[in-house]
């Protein structure tokens, strides 16, 4: 069902689904309503166009919390590192089944540098995106510990969104009496993540990766490519998430559903 929801989600709001939907309309309307139209179909290029612009995506990024780097003496004084899973690639051809998606091996990878260079034990989180497919915490330990040579302590395969990452994590963690960690995620993932490992009682030190670069801008960064397209989509997810849970706190916080609790 969240699967379902993501994917409608993406294909008619987020770019290049929501934009191209856009154009599509105005396009059908263009005949009935000319102006109208018009407005519709120039709306859904120009938002196309925007989100593919760098310096969009990284403005979105630095606005979700993820254009400071982790300080590396402060993460030494951490007790675990632990990694966000981010995606699995299904039956991918080149490996003969499952491997890890693109954001969750920038995440692997990063992970393992800081497990180098700070020594801490590493927690891997994330399930199965589906029946039939590995979880994402085995795809992970299985790069971490094969290809990167860092063993992985914690293992936790039954997540199914930041929130269950979280409550997972911090049950791992607390049997061996550690609360304080790094947390390997993407920039635009910053925000929300945090506050959910911070809701469960655990004191966070974001480590994001892609972490935009603000001391030159250059003309490049005002040109349209794929790669700000890919951020921007998942940047604005993380707002549409942001805007959910703020939502269902609001709705639980309200003094109807406090009234129904009594």
């Amino acid at each position: 069902m969240y699967e379902c929801v993501r994917l409608i989600v993406s294909l008619l709001v987020l770019p290049p689904g929501g934009a191209i939907v856009l154009s599509l309309l105005g396009v059908l309307l263009w005949r009935r309503w000319p102006r109208f139209g018009r407005a519709l179909a120039a709306a859904g290029a120009a938002t196309l166009w925007l989100a593919s612009l760098p310096i969009v995506a990284n403005a979105l990024v630095t606005a979700l919390g993820g254009a400071r780097p982790l300080d590396a003496d402060a993460a030494r004084q951490a007790d675990a590192i632990v990694i966000l899973g981010g995606g699995v690639r299904p039956e991918a051809m080149e490996y003969g089944g499952d491997t890890l998606g693109r954001l969750t091996l920038e995440r692997v990878r990063y992970g393992a540098y800081l497990a180098r260079r700070t020594g801490l034990p590493v927690l891997v989180t994330g399930g199965a995106p589906e029946a039939g497919v590995r979880a994402e915490a085995d795809l992970m330990r299985e790069a971490l510990e094969r290809e990167y040579g860092v063993p992985v302590r914690w293992s936790d395969v039954r997540a199914r969104n930041t929130r269950e990452n979280a409550a997972n994590a911090a049950r791992l963690l607390r049997a061996e009496h550690k609360r304080r960690v790094v947390l390997v995620m993407h920039g635009f993932d910053v925000r929300r993540a945090r506050r959910q490992f911070e809701a469960v009682g655990l004191e966070v030190l974001p480590a994001p990766t892609q972490v935009p670069r603000w001391e030159s801008v250059e003309m490049s960064d005002w040109l349209p490519n794929p790669v700000a397209l890919y951020t921007t989509h998942f940047a604005l997810y993380e707002v549409l998430a942001l805007v959910r849970d703020a939502l269902q706190t609001s709705v639980a916080e309200s003094p109807m559903a406090a009234q129904g609790r009594r």
